[in-house]
């Protein structure tokens, strides 16, 4: 045999064996184990993120529409008012958003009511559970 024929010698493709892909899969579930409830906890706080910034948002446009018709709109006329004039409203200068009331982040309307328990409005969101005064939406309220 020739000392050249061992260096031509055909090769065989290699693949993985099952040992080997059972450790990958192992990692791959250890690592999605850890990751995916970092990245879900985050997703829940953005949304509340959300709430709080459209919540702040809609408290500026309620104080210019009480700049301009001297009061906040009734809890009857709601959030409506902030974008259609209320019947009767002379001195609305509106609208104050530039599109339609927004809902929460988790798909329902905002409550409103003026005047308020807590100020001269209340403004709030009941957060993912929407059941009121859930430890879930704390912070997601004006007062």
């Amino acid at each position: 045999m020739c000392p050249h024929a061992l260096l031509h010698r055909p090769q065989r493709p290699r693949g993985f064996t099952l040992l080997e892909l059972l450790v990958v899969m192992v990692i791959l579930g250890l690592l999605a184990g850890y990751v995916g409830p970092k990245l879900f906890g985050q997703i829940g706080k953005s949304e509340a993120k959300v709430a709080r910034a459209q919540i702040e948002a809609l408290g500026k446009a309620l104080d210019q529409y009480r700049i301009d018709t001297g009061r906040y709109p009734s809890t009857a006329q709601g959030l409506g008012a902030l974008v259609q004039a209320p019947p009767g409203e002379a001195r609305w200068a509106g609208p104050y958003l530039g599109r339609a009331v927004p809902n929460d982040p988790w798909g329902r309307p905002y409550g409103y009511r003026a005047p308020g328990e807590h100020g001269d409005y209340d403004l709030w969101s009941d957060g993912p559970d929407g059941q009121p005064g859930g430890a879930d939406d704390a912070g997601l309220r004006s007062w």
